[in-house]
């Protein structure tokens, strides 16, 4: 049950690692076609540099879900990494249960006024020819913020497992050892 519960969030995990790469090379593009214009064609746009900013905060925000999946957020390892499996697998359910999930609901129902207000309000950007439709980014809070914690499920669940001696604990990876 735990093995199918942990395959369904994981795979949501991975549209969303697979969006923000999207997202990321759409965001290469937008960078590489609004520096030709600007540089060799003397030619701008202002629409243009906002969506760079745009487009990186969304694989930002979607991609912590995916990070999350795959263990690779920042953590003080000070005392963690001699901690045996099952006993990380405690830090890492209590992280999540007491620190990562308040904080995004807290984050989700906080940032529902904040999208509101810039819809009621037609909000556009300050910068003449930029962007309209403000609520549109401002959207990308809430959601990513839910998907974290679709995510956080998943990562509770094989941390549930690993400590029951159900899953091998992650292998730490070379770079890792190196940073």
């Amino acid at each position: 049950m735990l093995v199918k519960l942990e395959k369904i969030f994981d795979r949501f995990s991975n549209i969303m690692g697979w969006i923000a790469a999207f997202l990321t090379l759409l965001m290469l593009a937008n960078v590489f076609y609004d520096a030709i214009a600007r540089y060799f064609f003397r030619s701008g746009s202002i629409a243009l540099q906002e969506m760079e900013w745009h487009l990186f905060s969304v694989a930002f925000l979607f991609g912590m879900a995916y990070t999350l999946k795959e263990d690779g957020h920042v953590r003080v390892d000070i005392l963690y990494d001699s901690f045996t499996p099952r006993w990380k697998a405690v830090v890492n359910i209590g992280g999540v249960l007491l620190l990562l999930l308040p904080l995004s609901v807290l984050i989700v129902e906080g940032s529902f006024w904040y999208v509101h207000e810039a819809y009621t309000q037609n909000e556009i950007s300050g910068d003449p020819g930029g962007l309209t439709q403000r609520w549109i980014i401002k959207s990308v809070i809430p959601a990513a913020f839910a998907f974290l914690i679709i995510s956080s499920a998943g990562f509770i669940v094989r941390n549930i497992r690993i400590f029951r001696g159900e899953e091998a604990p992650p292998v730490q990876r070379i770079e890792d050892d190196i940073l």
